[in-house]
Parts: structure tokens; sequence; C-alpha cells
């Protein structure tokens, strides 16, 4: 994968659409984490969003960058 990309003429940076991706896939982990009650054994649940958003980030631009 290109470190950027062009998008109607404007470099994007690579991580900016991981990012992106990232989201999507946290949007899924995060209804997967409330469905099943995983949140109430949660101390402070936006921190551990932020944290499992993090993680899903960095995973991915391991996968997909290098």
């Amino acid at each position: 994968m290109s470190r950027e990309i062009e998008i109607l003429g404007t470099f994007v940076p690579g991580l900016l659409i991981v990012g992106l991706l990232a989201a999507v896939v946290q949007v899924g982990l995060d209804w997967l984490c409330a469905h099943y009650n995983i949140y109430r054994h949660v101390w402070h649940r936006s921190l551990f969003r932020l944290c499992m958003f993090v993680c899903v980030w960095g995973a991915l631009s391991l996968i997909l960058i290098h």
C-alpha cells in the first residue's frame, strides 16, 4: 500500500484511509460489546472504546501498510 493516496487530485495519507476503516470496524465491535453486555465489566466505557479503537487502528495499519 502506498504511503499517500490520490483522491480527486488531493494526496491523502494512507493512514487516514486505514483510520476510516478502523472506525467502521469499531462500530461493529461496539455493537457486539453492547449486545453481549461486556461494558458492564468495564470501569470506564469511553476510555475502553478509545483504547479499542487505537488497537484496531494499529493492527490494521500494521497489516495493510507493511
